[in-house]
């Protein structure tokens, strides 16, 4: 059913996203040069890792300058780099404010390598800083890698660590337990809206509200992943 979610609506769409991808490629190509893509090597699936694409959005050495080992890792271990970073060219910057930076991933998408919804593709070395303090931090490849997903909701900046793997694990439970199309379908639509400012950003609760009300098999229990978060625990959801 997933599956069939992603053809459907990825196919669906391609009237609005491949005229986009179109422009971008022309856009970086004419303002910056190439290479127009960037590629690395992500966790996509599981203990299945691949090659990733994305629009080139900052300098040709950012991956130099900014990694895991140079970036500290105040306050959070996901590698987040600041909207306002001079590593960003001036198109790479319009790009990634209409949220375009990871249309070409909906090619990935097409040959079943990642999926609409799911919890986004990670480096290694930022598996390893995760789990140093998350042990749990492997649950949530448990369903494939997608282009947005329950964080997307509420902005990368807004939630902790913690926060982020609680949301990102419950919802690979409930995706495993009783998957919804429809719960895909919310995700999607309300990243649309709260990407173009149409929609204020979810709280971390109602991400939470949201993933569990479709909770049919039961797998999460709400109050306890929730004062686990407020605790500042870092144990599994139960």
């Amino acid at each position: 059913m997933k599956r069939f979610f992603d053809i459907t609506v990825t196919l669906f769409a391609a009237i609005t996203w491949l005229p986009a991808v179109a422009v971008c490629i022309v856009a970086i190509w004419v303002l910056d040069g190439r290479p127009i893509f960037y590629r690395s090597t992500r966790r996509v699936f599981r203990d299945q890792s691949m090659r990733v694409v994305k629009f080139r959005t900052m300098r040709r050495d950012a991956e130099r300058i900014a990694n895991r080992d140079t970036v500290p890792m105040a306050g959070t271990r996901f590698l987040n780099i600041e909207k306002d970073s001079p590593l960003y060219t001036w198109i790479g910057r319009q790009i990634e404010r209409c949220a375009f930076t990871e249309l070409p991933q909906l090619f990935h998408v097409l040959a079943g390598r990642m999926s609409l919804v799911g919890n986004r593709p990670l480096p290694e070395n930022v598996i390893a800083a995760l789990r140093q303090a998350i042990p749990w931090t492997e649950d949530r490849f448990a369903t494939p890698a997608g282009i947005t997903g329950p964080i997307q909701l509420a902005g990368r900046e807004r939630l902790s660590d913690v926060q982020r793997i609680v949301l990102e694990s419950s919802y690979c439970r409930v995706a495993h337990s009783s998957y919804s199309m429809w719960l895909d379908f919310q995700i999607l639509f309300f990243t649309v809206l709260v990407v173009t400012g149409l929609h204020r950003p979810f709280s971390f609760s109602e991400i939470r509200e949201l993933v569990a009300r479709f909770d049919r098999g039961k797998v999460l229990d709400a109050a306890a992943f929730a004062d686990e978060v407020i605790e500042g625990e870092s144990g599994p959801p139960r």
